[in-house]
C-alpha cells in the first residue's frame, strides 16, 4: 500500500499493472462505507490486461488516516482531494469509474475540474435529487449525529445486521463477511474517523447535487453508465435520467450498459462487466 500526503489531506492506494501502458489511466472512486477493495477485481483484471490504474480509499467512512480538512466541505471537499490526487499521481486525462456516493463526488469532480478527466465510467449511483437513496436517507441523517454513530455501527458487528436491507444486504447478490466487517470497522474504533463521518455526512447535501447532475452535459469527454438493473437504491430509471443529463452530443456518446440481475456494486457481482467497459472506453477520445 502506498500513501500520497496531499494538501487537503493523506490517502492510501494501490496501483495495480504495468508502470507504462499505452492505455488511458484509471481512478476509481468507491463510496460511503467502503474503501478501495470494492475495486480489487476490476483493477486486478484491468492490471493484468496492461492498463495502469489507481485505486484510492477515500475519507468515506472506511478510511484508516483521518482526514478532516476534506470532508470539511462535504462531498464537494472530497472531489477537490480526488483533484489534487490527480495532479499528484500525474494522471491528468484519466478514465474517472465512480460508485455509489463516488459517483455524486464525480459529477462535482466533471463540475469543478473537467480538464483533469478524459473519459468517466459510472456504475450505480447518486444523481439528482437522489443524495443519499432510500433507506439510507434516514440511517445517513442519523449518522451525521456524534452521539448515535459509535452505537450504530456498533450493531454492524453482528453480520445478520450488516448484511440486512439497512447495512450492505441491498447492495450485492454475495457479501464476503470479512470485506464488510473491515469495511465498518475503522468507524468503530476510531474517534477521528466517526468525526470525519458526522462532518461528511452533515456536508451531504440533497439540493446541490440535484443542480450540479444536470452540469454534467457540458462535459466534453466520453462517458458510460454501467448499471445494475436489480438494483432498489438506485433504480434503472435513474440511471436513465442520468445517461440523458450527459447526453449524446459528445465524442463517443453516452452508453448506458444494463447489467441483468446486478445491485448497487457492479464491481463485486459483475466485474467482468466493469472491466469491457474501460477497456472499450479506453479507446475512445
Amino acid at each position: 500500500m502506498s500513501i500520497a500526503s496531499l494538501p487537503s489531506g493523506t490517502v492510501d492506494f494501490h496501483v495495480y499493472g504495468p508502470e507504462t501502458s499505452d492505455h488511458p489511466p484509471v481512478l476509481f472512486v468507491h463510496g460511503a462505507l467502503v474503501d478501495l477493495q470494492l475495486w480489487d477485481r476490476v483493477a486486478g483484471a484491468l492490471g493484468a490486461a496492461g492498463h495502469r490504474c489507481w485505486a484510492v480509499t477515500w475519507p468515506l467512512g472506511s478510511h484508516r488516516i483521518a482526514c478532516p480538512d476534506a470532508v470539511a466541505d462535504g462531498p464537494r471537499g472530497v472531489a477537490r482531494l480526488i483533484a489534487e490526487f490527480i495532479e499528484d499521481q500525474g494522471i491528468t486525462g484519466c478514465t474517472l469509474v465512480g460508485n455509489d456516493t463516488g459517483g455524486a463526488i464525480c459529477q462535482y469532480l466533471l463540475g469543478s475540474r473537467p480538464e483533469l478527466i478524459g473519459r468517466v465510467v459510472l456504475t450505480n449511483c447518486d444523481a439528482f435529487d437522489t443524495f443519499p437513496p432510500q433507506p439510507f436517507a434516514t440511517l445517513f441523517a442519523l449518522l451525521k449525529r456524534p452521539a448515535l454513530l459509535k452505537p450504530l455501527m456498533s450493531t454492524m458487528r453482528v453480520r445478520a445486521l450488516r448484511h440486512s436491507p439497512l447495512g450492505f444486504g441491498l447492495l450485492a447478490n454475495h457479501l464476503d463477511p470479512e470485506l464488510t466487517a473491515s469495511w465498518v470497522r475503522p468507524v468503530q474504533v476510531a474517534e477521528k474517523i466517526r468525526a470525519d463521518v458526522t462532518a461528511l455526512f452533515a456536508g451531504i447535501d440533497t439540493a446541490d447535487l440535484a443542480r450540479v447532475t444536470p452540469t454534467v452535459r457540458a462535459f466534453p469527454g466520453p462517458v458510460t453508465l454501467t448499471w445494475g438493473m436489480a438494483d432498489r437504491c438506485f433504480t434503472p430509471r435513474l440511471g436513465c435520467r442520468l445517461a440523458a443529463a450527459f447526453g449524446d452530443d459528445r465524442p463517443g456518446g453516452t452508453r448506458f450498459v444494463e447489467v441483468d440481475g446486478a445491485r448497487t456494486f457492479v464491481s463485486l457481482d459483475r466485474p467482468d462487466v466493469v472491466v469491457e467497459a474501460i477497456e472499450a472506453i479506453s479507446t475512445v477520445g
